[in-house]
């Protein structure tokens, strides 16, 4: 499963670039309102600069037309800018057209099956389903995933990916990829708390702490006998 960061933080998306774990960035309105300084185009143009793979730019337009000309938009700033779009069906028909023109699209806020394959069947690149917010309304994220790659399965000509979005912490992402996403899309904070476990400081600490004192015994001169 890939891992892409999910913020328009510009700090954020260098410092993780540099692990060298990341294959994408999805971006949305509330992501970039947060935002200060540069504007939309300029932050995108950043991100592309950053990370060699999909970034995700959202659109505002709650009509396929505003969709399609935000999207044509977006694409002309770069190769890598996925244009993301709201699950409904003004959203179907802008993935549809703009697909014609070898646009790919993320549709976002998934929160059911039929959602995500309608959204298949209009040409989606990816959809995204948001666990976490499925998860607040007493459902099983996993199983919504779960289910919508069990129906891209029995579809060849499905070649829609599943993106997990709304990542509330790593166990999420475990549990995402053996769901079957094939992509998961996390805060900047979840993949900090990915790497911190106590038994790995403790072991680290023990090691540093064994190498020390074999240095510092190395480093006593050898005993003369009379």
């Amino acid at each position: 499963m890939k891992i892409y960061l999910d913020t328009a933080n510009l700090g954020e998306i260098r410092e993780a670039a540099r692990w060298g774990i990341l294959s994408g960035v999805t971006t949305n309105p509330s992501l970039m309102a947060r935002e200060t300084g540069a504007g939309f185009e300029e932050t995108i143009r950043t991100i592309c600069g950053l990370v060699d793979g999909p970034i995700s730019a959202e659109t505002v337009s709650e009509d396929a037309d505003g969709m399609v000309a935000e999207g044509r938009a977006f694409a002309a700033w770069h190769r890598n800018v996925i244009v993301k779009v709201p699950s409904t069906t003004e959203g179907l028909e802008a993935v549809a057209r703009l697909g014609e023109r070898g646009i790919r699209c993320n549709v976002t806020l998934v929160f059911n099956a039929n959602q995500a394959l309608m959204a298949a069947l209009a040409g989606a690149f990816v959809v995204s389903p948001f666990v976490g917010r499925v998860d607040d309304m007493s459902v099983d994220g996993m199983e919504l995933i779960r289910e919508i790659a069990a129906i891209f399965e029995l579809d060849p000509d499905i070649r829609t990916q599943i993106l997990a979005a709304s990542i509330r912490h790593p166990r999420h992402i475990a549990e995402s990829a053996l769901a079957g996403a094939h992509i998961a899309t996390c805060p900047y904070k979840v993949l900090l708390k990915c790497m911190q476990h106590p038994l790995t400081d403790r072991g680290q600490r023990s090691f540093l702490e064994d190498w020390r004192k074999r240095e510092a015994e190395m480093a006593l001169p050898a005993a003369v006998d009379d």
